[in-house]
């Protein structure tokens, strides 16, 4: 006998919404015609929708297609302590609590709006995986009726456990639901229910599109944040159209530029020129360009009309088209760890061009002209567009082989944390160090990256055409002919892996088979 739970059949569809132009191909699905209102307790929802855990052998299904809201634990143990007692006992230290001196304070925690989660059906997948049959929710009624049945797994109980992925997603209401303990009869009594707004096989574009009208589009939410708890959000093309994509580059773009001047273990620490200032001995890239380079690069959207080849951090990638979830304090830690490789392969060059730059450096100091120095590319806007653009162009084309989904970040990341906070990085850091792709594809690329020749035009010693093909590397059109350049170096000196895909990369990109060399 399986357990049900009657529920309400809420009906919601107007004429006007058969215009819309439902996309399957891109997650949008028509969707049922309304959706379904009970109650459940706390607990049951919480096992039902599953114990999502961050591992390294598998994409969590938190993080399927950047669906799920990232946990912050934080957030949900203070709701834990206003279900029990109420506010603002809940915002007590611990030492106040202890105390027993407020306890006057304590009252109910009530939790009257609803969590809104989607229902699978047994055609949708997360992951490549589809909820085992005998997991799946059965709903009988509604679209006709006002009355329905929501049937519960087969034989499941207070040990239930899903045996794939989980038979419902949390849309909106994570952070109430995972006050309550899975399966913990001591913190989750099992009489306090939740109301529920279920959906039933909603596709995951109108989960985000849902999200957003729920809590960002009328709370404005600050535009970076909400693509952090909403990965999706970052590509749909009614987000861009409507509202402008361009705030969420540009917030972007801005804050890791920030962190990359301001963190400690940032190559580039405290040597991006952020107010434009003159004069500073060494600071040649300004804020602005270093802004504009990331836009063109990781935050872009798409570089023209049939061109593939997007930003890592804002487009879908790989096969399946899906999103990497990563927040903004773990993408500003891929590129600092990506810098500080390519930072110390520069340093340990000894190519005629480092030696030669090294040579021409005058007054001392600690920096390695061959990274930085006024007569080198690095450090002017052309070799840091340059530099970021193909490391984005490398890892979009080779998501998928470089296995970039299945990067783990040991720490769970607190998206209330500013990117100032060294902390909710440096954690983020030594996990990527750690990872086989740091080693087979990181470290390679480096060293062929370092074997370029990054003198500029005005550097001593450069022969007549030396200096002609640098020369040709300044203004706007000169962008693509280095980045040409350079992606031909990488596939003539580069090993089989870094070889192979930065000839992809050209590919992509529809560039020539003539290089000027």
């Amino acid at each position: 006998m399986r357990r049900s739970l009657p529920a309400l059949w809420v009906g919601q569809w107007l004429p006007e919404w058969e215009t819309v132009n439902w996309n399957p191909d891109s997650h949008q699905s028509e969707p049922p015609p309304g959706f379904y209102q009970f109650s459940i307790s706390a607990r049951d929802l919480r096992a039902l929708s599953g114990v999502y855990r961050r591992t390294r052998d598998r994409v969590s299904a938190t993080d399927d297609l950047g669906i799920q809201r990232r946990h912050e634990r934080t957030r949900s143990r203070e709701i834990g302590r206003f279900v029990r007692f109420g506010y603002p006992w809940s915002k007590l230290t611990d030492a106040q609590r202890r105390s027993g001196r407020y306890r006057e304070l304590r009252k109910p925690g009530w939790l009257p709006t609803a969590i809104i989660v989607n229902v699978l059906t047994a055609d949708q997948s997360r992951d490549r995986q589809t909820a085992d049959p005998k997991d799946l929710i059965t709903i009988n009624g509604g679209q006709g009726s006002s009355v329905a049945e929501i049937l519960l797994p087969a034989g499941f109980d207070s040990e239930w456990q899903y045996r794939c992925i989980p038979p419902i997603e949390v849309i909106d209401g994570q952070h109430r639901l995972w006050a309550f303990g899975a399966h913990d009869t001591n913190n989750t009594p099992p009489d306090f229910e939740v109301p529920v707004v279920a959906f039933h096989g909603l596709d995951l574009s109108w989960q985000a599109y849902l999200f957003y009208t729920i809590n960002i589009k009328p709370k404005r939410i600050n535009p970076s944040l909400a693509f952090d708890l909403y990965p999706l959000l970052r590509t749909e093309q009614w987000l861009e159209q409507a509202e402008g994509h361009r705030v969420y580059r540009d917030t972007r773009a801005q804050e890791l530029t920030d962190t990359l001047w301001a963190h400690p273990q940032s190559p580039w620490y405290r040597r991006i020129n952020m107010l434009a200032e003159p004069g500073f001995t060494g600071l040649q890239v300004s804020q602005a360009a270093w802004i504009r380079s990331l836009i063109s690069s990781f935050i872009k959207h798409w570089e023209g009309p049939g061109v593939k080849v997007g930003g890592l951090f804002g487009m879908r990638v790989g096969e399946q088209q899906n999103v990497l979830p990563w927040s903004r304090q773990q993408q500003a830690a891929f590129l600092i760890t990506v810098g500080q490789a390519i930072r110390h392969a520069v340093t340990s060059c000894r190519a005629p061009w480092a030696q030669a730059l090294r040579k021409a450096a005058t007054g001392g100091g600690e920096d390695d002209m061959a990274f930085f120095g006024p007569n080198n590319l690095l450090n002017q806007d052309q070799g840091v567009r340059v530099l970021l653009q193909t490391l984005n162009d490398l890892h979009f084309v080779s998501v998928d082989d470089l296995a970039l989904f299945e990067l783990r970040f040991e720490d769970e990341v607190d998206l209330s944390a500013d990117l100032s906070d060294e902390s909710a990085i440096s954690g983020a850091l030594e996990s990527l160090r750690q990872q086989p792709w740091y080693r087979d594809f990181i470290t390679p690329l480096a060293l062929s990256l370092a074997s370029y020749d990054w003198r500029s035009s005005k550097a001593p010693g450069l022969s007549r055409d030396e200096q002609t093909l640098k020369a040709s590397f300044r203004g706007s059109a000169g962008y693509r002919d280095f980045r040409e350049h350079m992606l031909r170096h990488l596939v003539d000196v580069g090993p089989a892996l870094v070889s192979d895909i930065a000839r992809r990369v050209l590919a992509a990109l529809g560039y020539s088979k003539n290089a000027r060399r």
